[in-house]
């Protein structure tokens, strides 16, 4: 996760991205007033509304979603929901209003979007998604599955400290030795089985993959990548590229886990990422 640096940039960069939206955006200021009062002389509305979001961000949890979005709201052009509504996999029964008003106002323009990391591997999630909108944009961040699923971990003891040990709970309970593939920190670094669901409902095109590695190594590059896919204008950060304080549950120290356990997920999750790669189009190197 990336961490508490940076307050400066992160204002310098909220500054440049409104002065850019600002001088973009000049002409039709100069005709319309101010955005949220008036039509402009060619019938634009500039009055805020809540709208369903044109773009989501829906996994994987421990990936790095919170940095993305952060990043992300940096943006004059996008307007986000801070936090995760689950919409698409526990409040589906409230409807399309519920979830509509949930959602930030925007202007013309602006993108709305909402992240839920458990939306990517929610069976339900990807008709539901589709029957909103066949055009969405959907990103996922995605890491190693191995320190994923450690991180997984390592939050679940922050809150529970009196779970069993990570080596107790790998193994499956119903034979002998074998890795449990069905518990929920394995089960959700298995992206081929969960990508492949996405994409039985919407072209690759629309799926966007960011690398929770290169979100930390390279965040304006990622960042630049996502602009891209959201068909933005790029607001590149300047100086330290790290965005505000994530908070205290951000950036933990992983618990201590055996090599040999460490291995042995390796080796389980080889073809797995290998399926994965294939589907992606692209190679994350994992080890």
């Amino acid at each position: 996760k990336v961490g508490c640096h940076a307050k400066t940039s992160f204002d310098l960069l909220r500054l440049t991205g409104w002065l850019v939206w600002m001088l973009n955006n000049l002409q039709t200021l100069a005709f319309s007033g101010l955005p949220g009062l008036e039509s402009n002389s060619s019938g634009k509305e500039w009055t805020a509304a809540r709208r369903l979001p044109q773009a989501l961000i829906i996994g994987v949890k421990k990936g790095g979603t919170r940095a993305l979005l952060e990043f992300l709201r940096l943006h004059p052009d996008i307007r986000a929901l801070g936090s995760e509504p689950h919409f698409f996999d526990r409040h589906y029964a409230r409807g399309l209003d519920w979830y509509r008003s949930m959602m930030p106002k925007a202007l013309d323009g602006q993108i709305v979007m909402e992240k839920t990391p458990r939306y990517f591997v929610t069976q339900e999630t990807p008709a539901r998604v589709h029957a909103m909108s066949q055009d969405v944009k959907l990103i996922v961040v995605v890491r190693d599955p191995v320190s994923r699923a450690i991180s997984d971990y390592t939050q679940i003891i922050s809150k529970t400290p009196d779970i069993p040990p990570f080596e107790s709970l790998y193994i499956s309970f119903f034979s002998l030795g074998q890795i449990d593939s069905l518990w929920s920190p394995l089960w959700i670094g298995l992206y081929a089985q969960h990508l492949e669901r996405w994409l039985s409902w919407f072209p690759r095109s629309q799926i966007h993959l960011v690398s929770g590695e290169r979100l930390i190594s390279d965040p304006a590059g990622e960042l630049g990548k996502v602009q891209d896919f959201l068909g933005l204008q790029r607001i590149k950060p300047e100086g330290s590229s790290k965005p505000h304080c994530l908070g205290k549950t951000k950036g933990r120290t992983h618990a201590s886990i055996n090599p040999e356990v460490m291995q042995r997920l390796r080796d389980f999750y080889k073809p797995h990422n290998q399926r994965f790669y294939q589907l992606a189009g692209q190679d994350f190197g994992w080890q």
